[in-house]
């Protein structure tokens, strides 16, 4: 920490990690001042353990570094009473802070847990109209097109989804990128609660000629048949979650732990790690035991080059990803671990990660990459999504569509 001080004392430099005695600097005027000319008292004090009951609070600690020398010039305290108050006005700010930023990752966790009502509105709009309009009850795809979905021929994608907002943007900029739509085969995976909406959503919008499949997980015989280990460990995990970590209010309420130690726990308890939406890559082979290649599209992505060149990848048996990353939270550890030796790494052009917590990523290096990825809390379709990136995302929105007005969503 750097405390500068004028006119008389110019800076006083503090860093305490290492003591207070080997790295105290004073400069007055145009001279410096060893340590060894600062009085002792001074250095007992800086070092001693913060004492509540001699360490101000309120609004008699200085605000600002000028309120401090103001303080100073006026009482002409002696060097011990200097010490004490110039650690109140260091250890108040410093908690101020630690608060600020504690709060500041509470509010990020709820603004990025919580569902938008412009979404849950969507939600519900797509719901209503299914049931009252046979043209959002279309089978998907027509029977025409049903063999395509266990052609190897074409290109085939499989998207996993409760967000019916942010499927259409990820279907949307597939398919408009695609040099080749007419072979893109789009499998949408869905709960149960979102297939109604999600199968509106899409007999509105077709995405001609690119076929679209909407399933929910129910629909599939093997997921139905008995016992999923997947979904056997998310409930004992949720269980876990449930009797001992007491909460987001609970972590917060931690006065002894780093900020970055409470956000990552807030991020551990984010809904996204115990969805079955966020699993059930593990299990495509099962999914889709027709299918010889497919690529995996997570639903807070944007497409922004043709990917039918990942077909003409010769993967020598393995599994298709762009890097090697190993994230803290998710499924790509455990994934990693348990496909060890069977990982094709491909040019880092296709998957470019971050857009969701790296706010100095520029436009520039975001247009230049073939598949964006908005990993991270700041999704495109939240208030707390950066300025400068979401345009990548909304300008596959179409904001004048009818749900979308009805629903207040907007470009920004």
């Amino acid at each position: 920490m750097q405390l500068h001080i004028s006119p008389s004392l110019r800076h006083v430099t503090v860093l305490p990690s290492k003591g207070f005695r080997e790295f105290i600097k004073v400069k007055i005027g145009s001279r410096r001042l060893s340590y060894r000319m600062v009085p002792e008292v001074i250095y007992q004090v800086l070092e001693e353990p913060a004492n509540q009951s001699e360490v101000q609070t309120g609004p008699e600690v200085p605000q600002t570094l000028e309120d401090f020398i103001a303080q100073m010039k006026d009482e002409r305290p002696d060097a011990k009473t200097f010490a004490i108050k110039l650690k109140s006005m260091v250890t108040f700010l410093e908690q101020r802070t630690r608060t600020a930023k504690v709060q500041e990752y509470l509010y990020r966790h709820v603004a990025s847990s919580s569902i938008p009502k412009q979404l849950h509105c969507l939600t519900l709009k797509l719901a209503n109209e299914r049931s009252t309009n046979a043209q959002a009850r279309l089978q998907l795809p027509s029977a025409e097109f049903v063999p395509a979905l266990v052609d190897n021929s074409y290109f085939h994608y499989v998207l996993a989804s409760d967000n019916v907002l942010a499927a259409s943007v990820v279907a949307s900029s597939l398919v408009h990128n695609s040099l080749h739509p007419e072979k893109v085969v789009l499998h949408i995976i869905t709960d149960k609660k979102t297939y109604s909406p999600m199968q509106a959503w899409f007999s509105l919008h077709p995405l001609t000629p690119a076929i679209i499949e909407v399933k929910s997980l129910h629909h599939f015989d093997w997921f139905a048949k008995g016992k999923v280990p997947v979904l056997e460990a998310m409930e004992k995990d949720q269980k876990v979650r449930s009797q001992f970590r007491g909460g987001s209010s609970a972590i917060v309420a931690n006065n002894t732990e780093k900020p970055y130690i409470i956000a990552a726990k807030l991020q551990a308890l984010s809904p996204k790690y115990n969805s079955l939406m966020n699993h059930i890559r593990i299990h495509l082979p099962e999914l889709f035991p027709s299918l010889n290649k497919i690529v995996f599209l997570d639903d807070d992505i944007v497409v922004q080059t043709d990917l039918s060149p990942l077909w003409d990848i010769n993967m020598n048996g393995k599994n298709l990803k762009s890097d090697l990353s190993l994230w803290q939270l998710g499924t790509l550890p455990p994934g990693l671990i348990a496909f060890h030796g069977h990982v094709h790494v491909i040019d880092p052009f296709w998957h470019m990660l971050g857009l969701g917590y790296q706010d100095n990523t520029t436009i520039e290096d975001a247009e230049s990459a073939g598949v964006i990825h908005f990993n991270g809390r700041a999704k495109p379709w939240l208030d707390i999504a950066f300025p400068q990136l979401r345009p990548l995302w909304t300008k596959y929105v179409d904001f004048s569509d009818r749900f979308m007005k009805s629903c207040h969503i907007r470009a920004s």
